[in-house]
């Protein structure tokens, strides 16, 4: 991987929503890494550099609104010549209940507004980290649903699910995909 493109939206307002899932993952990985967030306006966005196992990479969480993330994904993928297959997208799911994690590759965008932005940009080839954040039961209460903090329990299983994603960093920096999936997947059926 070349790019980790964590989701959320800019502000203290939507700091702890679980829309914002994605910039949680990559606070907790740049905590892990002692790493530190620059902001870049030529990316819209805060970017990090990080090398693992002999390879670079960078980490990006986007400054623009969720609906808007492409934008920032295209500017680093133009800049550094980076595929859409070498990027990994880190982001909250409806379909997948807190505690669960689940890595992809390709696909459509479900609904996510961050992804289908990503991938009017890009196209649609590049790999998602999937962070269950549960979903309220009626579609016409998403938005508000997304733009709230999970409850407390619900916080502790999104936590956990994270922190067993970053002990596959290293799989998913060496393009290790299917190891990761093996790791991530098996252990969602522990939690």
């Amino acid at each position: 991987m070349k790019l980790l493109v964590g989701l959320g939206n800019p502000g203290g307002r939507y700091e702890a929503t679980r829309h914002n899932v994605g910039f949680w993952w990559c606070n907790e990985l740049a905590a892990e890494l002692a790493i530190v967030f620059e902001h870049q306006s030529k990316f819209f966005g805060d970017v990090s550099r990080i090398k693992m196992n002999g390879s670079d990479a960078w980490v990006l969480k986007p400054q623009t609104f969720m609906n808007e993330s492409g934008r920032a994904v295209q500017s680093m993928c133009r800049f550094y010549d980076i595929d859409a297959s070498d990027v990994l997208v880190i982001h909250d799911d409806l379909d997948l209940e807190p505690g669960v994690v689940k890595l992809k590759h390709s696909g459509g965008h479900g609904g996510h507004n961050g992804i289908r932005d990503i991938g009017r940009h890009v196209g649609l080839d590049f790999w998602r980290l999937r962070i269950g954040v549960g979903h309220p039961g009626d579609k016409r209460l998403v938005s508000d649903y997304v733009l709230h903090a999970p409850q407390q329990s619900e916080t502790v299983l999104i936590d956990e699910a994270i922190q067993r994603s970053l002990k596959v960093k290293q799989d998913i920096m060496a393009s290790a995909m299917s190891q990761a999936m093996l790791v991530l997947h098996s252990s969602n059926a522990k939690s």
